[in-house]
């Protein structure tokens, strides 16, 4: 467990540590039981090295997006995929089943009542991630760490296990195109940062959620774009997405928050000290107008799905979400220089630091 939290962390009464115990165990279990509406499709766990990084997902209808997806993830250093697809007919169970480093189950259960997938991909960690460094990520969904970091997720989480941490935060950012949305070309297997250029650096607000001692962070461009009028109601932007994975861990809203609570002290937000990534949300490439009229429909997402008709009716009018403060996205160091990426820094070794106390005063 990691021993360092980040500021504006309390520790729990001995109730509320009780009652996080009982539902990290609730959570365990419902997990344990949605493995019967996991149906095998095929299975290659067996080459998973003990050093590999895992990649877990749920996805649905996403064929576009998967050929550039996997190639990010297997450049970063990605070992082996462990997939969920939720009754697509577009190819993309396929498209996975033809890799080698993959491995794949398919359901038609609710997405909704899996708590948005978290009981499938939680079962999978059990039953396959315990020990390794594990990534959670949606597959619009790009990690970029800073450039101290490393280039490879293996680097990354070298410096965190050097920190003793097993977790890594970042923030989720939105990437809009320029112009009316949907009016773009895109192609399977291109960059979606060819397409989504622009970004908004903030506003962002975070404040801690107790018991869980979760963060909690809103703003950026969907805010400003489709939640004006009602900016509590704007997503969740932070998100614990890089985790050393233990049997006894489980995510509770999203990868939002986790228990044991000691987790959510890993990240303290776009704006803190702690360190951080970014996810990079390539939502809005060209078929998010066409697919927003399908979700609103289906009712799979959020928890009060009707509440949000009108964030996807917005969507399907493809609005033009670049303004005045729009930012063009050029890479890493950008963000690293916006604050928005923040390095582990490795601790001294006791040579470096018997150099450094050698060092004259000045």
């Amino acid at each position: 467990m990691t021993d360092t939290t980040a500021p504006g962390m309390r520790a729990l009464t001995w109730l509320e540590a009780y009652r996080m115990r009982w539902k990290r165990r609730r959570l365990l279990w419902r997990s344990f039981r949605s493995r019967r509406q996991l149906t095998e499709v095929v299975n290659r766990t067996r080459t998973i090295a003990q050093s590999d990084i895992l990649v877990v997902l749920v996805v649905r209808n996403e064929a576009g997006r998967i050929p550039y997806f996997l190639e990010y993830y297997r450049k970063l250093g990605a070992g082996h995929f462990l997939v969920v697809d939720n009754d697509s007919d577009d190819g993309s169970d396929q498209l996975f089943a033809d890799q080698p480093d993959v491995s794949l189950w398919r359901t038609s259960d609710s997405y909704r009542a899996s708590r948005f997938g978290l009981d499938w991909m939680t079962w999978l960690q059990i039953r396959y991630a315990d020990g390794h460094w594990c990534l959670m990520v949606d597959v619009d969904e790009l990690l970029v760490f800073p450039v101290g970091d490393g280039d490879t997720l293996q680097e990354l989480s070298a410096n965190l296990e050097a920190r003793n941490r097993n977790a890594y935060g970042a923030v989720l950012l939105d990437l809009y195109p320029q112009g009316s949305l949907g009016m773009q070309t895109y192609v399977p297997g291109q960059d979606p940062t060819d397409v989504l250029t622009g970004f908004d650096a903030g506003p962002f607000r975070a404040k801690r959620q107790y018991p869980l001692g979760n963060l909690w962070v809103q703003g950026g461009a969907r805010e400003r774009v489709f939640f004006a009028d009602d900016p509590a109601r704007s997503p969740t932007l932070n998100k614990l997405p890089l985790v050393k994975w233990s049997r006894r861990y489980a995510y509770v809203n999203s990868t939002h928050s986790m228990l044991p609570p000691q987790l959510n002290g890993t990240y303290d937000g776009p704006t803190g000290r702690e360190p951080g990534g970014v996810l990079l949300h390539t939502k809005f490439l060209p078929e998010i107008v066409s697919k927003s009229e399908i979700e609103k429909q289906r009712q799979q997402h959020f928890h009060t799905p009707a509440d949000f008709d009108g964030y996807y009716d917005r969507i399907t009018q493809a609005p033009d979400m670049s303004f005045d403060g729009s930012l063009r996205y050029t890479g890493r160091q950008q963000l690293e220089k916006l604050g928005l990426l923040r390095p582990v820094h490795r601790p001294k070794s006791d040579e470096s630091r018997q150099i450094d106390e050698k060092k004259p005063e000045l």
